[in-house]
């Protein structure tokens, strides 16, 4: 009998994913570079606009709140209506905001700009439904390369700002350039990306979004602020426990409704559970550690008595290199998953992110150590990166890829701003003060960064334990599909006969 390979498995369907995956990856590319522009350019933001510190803080703030409350919805609705079209849409809303930024007359408007910029969060999860529904046996090594190029672009995006603002001394014209080129992704995901097919059913559940939205504003909100506004501060506590309170409220009101913005199933039986969490912990030490081992490598040792003392350049050469052992291990991290299967990779990934934070601890002074450690983390980081949203895509439902992967992404998010405000709480509470009369400085001591590092190696440990517990669903298989006895050919029945 003649045999048909499925849909999305011949060749030209085959080559049809991979121009779309080299669409995707060229704007992840982008939306990394675009996340990275920002924080070198904060001191002349603030020159720009005439605001402090404190202020500045809501460049990231503003951008990072705003994702909590509109990627899960964007997901959704792309589940509903195309995760394509929400793909356009979040392109579109992102250059506008990116425009904004450019163009903003004051600081407040600047802020604007960058909570329109938010949606570029949703980019990841709608791209993986996309490379899903193309393909899912090789929706793994697709998902590989997505987040490669993420990681990857933020570096560039760190580097390639502080060059170009070096270069030209025009801020303006600096913050112009993410502008640009998302304005030249619009036509290109309008063109270039096909759309999906699998649709989720029902309504739209706008109270569970307005009740996780709103939740995740407040708790993080007050979690991100609490250094500034003072954990001591009532303000801080009605942010947080408010917040909490409403996320109780969603959990309830998701069980009830019949089409529920996330089936709070998918999260206790569904098998995204525990990734999710792991995705939390994972997040806690890439984004809290990370500062901290910076700040370290800048500290003057004959000023401070410990640190590197390393130059703003060579940190920013240390930090590439790191991130682009990231990429190379998020491009191999299928391949590794195929050979020592995913929760093997996410225990190598989880041990190799302690590892590096051990050898801080250990050899804080030696440079070559430190160095070689930083880029065993970024190793351990990218298997990390690369596996676990593969196994959060291929446990979801077909119809609820983009709210699963959004889950993932925002729990990545939430624990960015749990870790920075309690690592900063944590180097806040070993303070010295070095020097005398004027020349008085009080930063962290060597015991702040060592807490850090214990607290970021216990995490790795975490995240190699809780691997052992992963529920991993079964490799796909190609079914062959046989043609129907109206269209199969009588030569070939004859000679089967």
């Amino acid at each position: 009998m003649a045999v048909i390979a499925p849909p999305g498995k011949t060749s030209s369907g085959r080559s049809a994913l991979r121009g779309a995956v080299g669409f995707l990856v060229v704007m992840e590319l982008g939306s990394g570079m675009l996340q990275g522009w920002y924080p070198v350019l904060l001191a002349a933001i603030g020159t720009e606009f005439g605001v402090g510190a404190a202020q500045l803080n809501w460049v990231s703030a503003a951008y990072m709140l705003a994702t909590v409350v509109c990627v899960p919805i964007l997901a959704k609705l792309g589940d509903r209506y195309g995760h394509k079209r929400l793909l356009l849409i979040s392109a579109a809303l992102v250059a506008l905001g990116s425009v904004v930024v450019a163009m903003a007359p004051t600081f407040e408007v600047f802020l604007l700009g960058r909570a329109l910029q938010a949606p570029l969060a949703a980019f990841l999860p709608l791209e993986f439904a996309i490379v899903r529904d193309r393909d899912e046996k090789s929706a793994g090594r697709s998902i590989g390369k997505l987040v490669g190029a993420l990681t990857f672009g933020a570096a560039i995006g760190a580097l390639g700002s502080g060059l170009l603002f070096g270069a030209v001394g025009d801020l303006r014209a600096v913050l112009w350039m993410p502008a640009i080129f998302l304005i030249i992704c619009v036509p290109v995901v309008a063109f270039l990306v096909p759309e999906t097919t699998v649709r989720a059913q029902g309504r739209t559940d706008w109270l569970g979004a307005s009740l996780l939205g709103i939740g995740l504003l407040a708790a993080l909100g007050g979690i991100s602020n609490a250094s500034s506004w003072g954990w001591g501060n009532p303000i801080t506590w009605l942010a947080i426990l408010g917040g909490i309170a409403l996320l109780v409220a969603w959990v309830i009101v998701e069980k009830r409704v019949a089409h529920p913005l996330i089936d709070v199933a998918l999260l206790t039986k569904g098998g995204i559970g525990l990734p999710i969490i792991i995705a939390f912990l994972f997040g806690a030490q890439l984004f809290g550690g990370q500062t901290a081992s910076s700040v370290y490598v800048l500290s003057q040792p004959d000023a401070v008595g410990f640190g590197l003392g390393f130059s703003a350049a060579t940190v920013g050469i240390l930090s590439l290199a790191a991130a682009l052992s990231a990429f190379i291990a998020s491009i191999v991290g299928d391949r590794v998953a195929g050979r020592i299967g995913p929760k093997g990779a996410i225990v190598v990934g989880g041990v190799l992110v302690a590892g590096s934070y051990l050898a801080f601890l250990c050899a804080p002074t030696v440079v070559a150590v430190f160095v070689a450690a930083m880029v065993v983390g970024g190793l351990g980081n990218g298997l990390l990166i690369s596996v676990l949203p593969t196994i959060v895509v291929r446990r979801a439902p077909a119809d609820s890829v983009g709210i699963a992967s959004a889950l993932y992404n925002t729990s990545r998010t939430a624990a960015g701003a749990v870790a920075g405000a309690v690592f900063a709480l944590v180097m806040g509470s070993f303070l010295i003060t070095v020097g005398t009369g004027d020349t008085a400085v009080t930063t962290t001591a060597f015991a702040g960064y060592v807490a850090v590092w214990s607290i970021c190696t216990a995490i790795g440990v975490a995240i190699a334990v809780l691997a052992l517990f992963l529920r991993i669903p079964a490799p796909v298989k190609e079914e062959p599909v046989p043609v129907p006895a109206a269209t199969a050919d009588p030569l070939l029945e004859g000679e089967n006969a």
